[in-house]
């Protein structure tokens, strides 16, 4: 497994640096479409645009395109598939029951679970587009949660061993993760979502 992300890592990177001037904004598509095509690494992108345009710009750039794409993946599954999902869901209680559970996931357990890198986001918005789940908390889960991820692979690196064998990055990690947590818990109140 390791191998064939070592590869496709290496493709990409390739790839991009011969695209000159729209290496960036490949990738820049590549984030958004990452929402929607499961097998594209985000970490590799959200790291060449941390390289192209820096840190800050970096970061803007990567959270706005992926909150984007997690919108429009979202809306893409409710608009066409959602009402075919749900004839076929009657027949089959094991699913019905996941969706249901899905509806009640609070906003801070959601905000938790697209917070961890490696969640990943086309389950999290194929999930809550097929639910009953409220786009608002949806998307306040989604405004929120990837602020962390961003973060995460910006400014930790590509590297998914190398992340795991250095302490730091996993305090990092759990730092992000808790703060994600309280901000979901003070917007929750706020807002009145549940």
């Amino acid at each position: 497994m390791e191998n064939i992300l070592n590869n496709i890592y290496v493709f990409l990177i390739d790839l991009i640096n011969s695209s000159s001037i729209y290496g960036p904004l490949l990738a820049c598509l590549l984030i958004f479409l990452e929402s929607i095509i499961p097998v594209l690494p985000l970490f590799v992108f959200i790291t060449i645009i941390f390289i192209s345009y820096g840190s800050l710009l970096g970061f803007i750039i990567s959270y706005i395109l992926t909150v984007l794409g997690c919108f429009f993946s979202y809306y893409l599954w409710q608009k066409f598939i959602k009402n075919i999902f749900k004839r076929t869901i009657r027949k089959n209680h094991k699913y019905d029951n996941i969706v249901k559970k899905i509806d009640k996931m609070k906003l801070s357990s959601l905000v938790l679970l697209i917070s961890i890198p490696f969640t990943p986001a086309f389950l999290v918005n194929i999930g809550a587009s097929l639910s009953d789940m409220p786009f608002k908390r949806f998307a306040t889960a989604i405004i929120i949660g990837k602020v962390s991820l961003i973060i995460f692979w910006g400014f930790i690196g590509t590297s998914l061993v190398e992340s795991f064998r250095n302490p730091r990055i996993m305090i990092i990690i759990i730092i992000m993760l808790l703060i994600s947590y309280i901000v979901s818990k003070i917007v929750t109140k706020k807002l009145n979502i549940e």
